[in-house]
């Protein structure tokens, strides 16, 4: 073989070792994307069936319900216009609140009901996540905007 087309296979063999590693970074980013929607989104049908993804806005006040077990808590999440029904098992952030901001991740169960994976509170007295913040501004603008 002709030293110039063992430097072409060489090449052509690099480039299709960087075309399947840049296709295993992309397949592991597109597994592992999670996408923000606010309780009205999801009641509108626009957040994703049978995927993971985040929801966020206040704990609705009085809906913070405890299991004889311990550990699976009932509650539910609002952007002042819809309220989604949360599940979550496990231990909650010592922040988590009723009426703060929170993130959870889940996903939506054929009944209605979020089941959470994942709990995120606000970590101060005047934060709440960015996007907690505007789906609670658009909801309440498209609240005013209804009841005009």
């Amino acid at each position: 073989m002709k030293p110039r087309s063992k430097r072409m296979m060489l090449v052509g063999g690099g480039v299709a070792l960087l075309v399947a590693a840049v296709a295993l970074v992309l397949s592991a980013f597109q597994q592992n994307l999670v996408f923000f929607h606010t309780p009205t989104d999801v009641i509108e049908g626009k957040a994703p069936k049978g995927k993971t993804f985040r929801i966020g806005g206040l704990v609705e006040a009085g809906s913070l319900q405890r299991e004889a077990d311990g550990l699976t808590v009932r509650f539910a999440i609002t952007d002042t216009a819809k309220v989604i029904p949360v599940t979550y098992k496990g231990t909650l952030p010592d922040l988590f609140k009723e009426g703060k901001g929170a993130v959870i991740q889940g996903s939506l169960g054929p009944d209605g009901q979020f089941r959470a994976t994942e709990v995120l509170a606000k970590h101060d007295e005047n934060y709440m996540p960015p996007e907690a913040a505007h789906a609670l501004e658009q909801a309440q603008k498209t609240a005013a905007t209804v009841s005009q």
